[in-house]
Order: C-alpha cells, then sequence, then structure tokens
C-alpha cells in the first residue's frame, strides 16, 4: 500500500539489518522503496540492492555535500543509468546549510563545484530521460536558478523529477510544482516544531506529492531519535492524511500512484 519514494539502505547503519527491515516493511504494509545513491563508490551496493530485491529500485548520483568522492562526468552518470533498475537521477541539488560550521567559513562562491555537480546531474537527466532526485537545504534561489537556466530552450519544462524531504517555503513549493516537479515529505512533517512545513504539505496537490523517510535519518515522531527505516513511512502518510481531512488508505494510494508516473521505468523492471 505505502512506498518510500528516498531512503539509504546501503548506509552501514541500515544494511546490516536488512532481513529485519524487509520484514518490518512487510508487516508495515510498505510494498516498495527507492534506494538512494549518494557517491559513485557506492553505486554497486545500492545497484546491488535494487537487483537482489523485487520490491527495490534504485537512483545513480553524488550528493551535494560529498566532497573528496569521485567527481561524476555526464558519461559516468549515463553509463549507470543504462543498468537495469535504476529509475532516478540523483540525488543531486545544492547544499550552503552551516557555511561556519559546516563548511570551513567558505563563501557561497566557493561551492561552484557543487553548482557545476548539479549542472552536470541535470544534463545527464536530459540526456537519458530520466527524473532528477533534488536536494536543497538554505540554496532553493540557486536551486532553482540553475533548474531554470539548463530548461531553457526545452520543451515544456525540461527535466522533472521530485523536491525530496521538503523543508523550504511555500513560495518554493509553488516554483517547483511550476517547473514540473513533485514535491516529498519525510518524517519532519511529524516534529513539533514543524507547523510551517505542515501548512505546505497541506497546499501541495496530492496528485504532485510522494513520502519518503530518507532513513536512516529523520525518523518520524513516535520513534524520533531513533535510526529511520522505510517500515516507518506510514507515519508520514499519517499526517499527511490528517492534515488534509483524508482516509489514510488515500494518501498511500495516491503517492505511490505518483511515485509510478514519476518513475515510469519502475512499471517495466
Amino acid at each position: 500500500m505505502f512506498t518510500d519514494s528516498h531512503c539509504h539502505l546501503s548506509f552501514p547503519e541500515l544494511a546490516a539489518q536488512l532481513p529485519a527491515i524487509r520484514a518490518a516493511m512487510a508487516e508495515a504494509q510498505v510494498e516498495r522503496a527507492l534506494c538512494i545513491c549518494t557517491t559513485l563508490e557506492e553505486f554497486p551496493d545500492v545497484h546491488a540492492l535494487a537487483m537482489a530485491h523485487g520490491n527495490f529500485w534504485c537512483s545513480v548520483g553524488v550528493h551535494p555535500d560529498n566532497e573528496g568522492v569521485r567527481e561524476p562526468s555526464v558519461g559516468d552518470l549515463l553509463q549507470r543509468a543504462a543498468l537495469p533498475r535504476v529509475v532516478a537521477i540523483g540525488e543531486t541539488g545544492l547544499d550552503y546549510y552551516g557555511m561556519q560550521e559546516r563548511k570551513g567559513g567558505r563563501s557561497i562562491a566557493d561551492l561552484e563545484w557543487q553548482r557545476e555537480r548539479f549542472r552536470t546531474h541535470i544534463r545527464a537527466a536530459r540526456a537519458c530521460g530520466l527524473p532528477l532526485v533534488i536536494h536543497t537545504r538554505s540554496a532553493s534561489d540557486d536551486t532553482l536558478a540553475i533548474l531554470r537556466e539548463e530548461s531553457r530552450g526545452e520543451a515544456a519544462h525540461g527535466v522533472g523529477g521530485v523536491f525530496h524531504c521538503f523543508t523550504e517555503s511555500a513560495e518554493v513549493a509553488r516554483a517547483a510544482l511550476d517547473l514540473g516537479f513533485y514535491i516529498s515529505f519525510s518524517g519532519i512533517i511529524t516534529f513539533k516544531n514543524a507547523q510551517e512545513l505542515r501548512d505546505v504539505a497541506a497546499f501541495v496537490p496530492l496528485d504532485r506529492m510522494l513520502i519518503e523517510t530518507d532513513s536512516p535519518y529523520l525518523a518520524p515522531v513516535p520513534y524520533r531519535g531513533k535510526t529511520n527505516s522505510p517500515a516507518y513511512v506510514p507515519y508520514v502518510a499519517q499526517q499527511i492524511a490528517q492534515l488534509r481531512g483524508l482516509p489514510l488508505e488515500t494518501v498511500a494510494e495516491t503517492t505511490s500512484r505518483n511515485f509510478e508516473q514519476l518513475f515510469t521505468r519502475v512499471a517495466a523492471c
């Protein structure tokens, strides 16, 4: 019934528990999951998960916050995107959060390498026709500007995809929707201090919405602070159902259908 559209099952805290995670998913009626790649070095493990399990798929990409890893070329991404059960490019985007603490006091201008990496992913997505999985944190203006620039001259909206683990404003959500993107919500919307984000979740059209865990991070209430798991994605759906006055089954079925409509290769593999 439920689909986790973004998780990191190759990360050590989850990979060692995969049989238990899959059993918990089945019990919670979480029927499918998209395993997200964050480095080219990690891709073989992520792809192996998708190949080994009929209800897992994967992406290929290099997370914007990862430094000291192999820098992807368009060719690198296209080569891996052509493999079975690869359904998306990413996660990719921009992350300007914590310029002093996390990035050694560098300026936004010093992060041009992030912007070039993002452009590489956009160009690969356009070349292979796969959707982008977008990560944007404290960088929404530049994220949207680059998507618009790279889509100039393209039919309709150019590339599409999803803004994952959405934490931005309603204005950013509206701009992403106008560009043809879906919006995905995580367990953050269950947090006590997340009312503004819940307001955004009430605004985004249900037919343009996905749900996710981003596990092992951001476990929803009542598991906040613990290791997250795809089995907890129903708590995200439950919060959306409450916000919108809808049956839980409606949110589960609609977001699962949206997953298939966005990641069109899912139905083919």
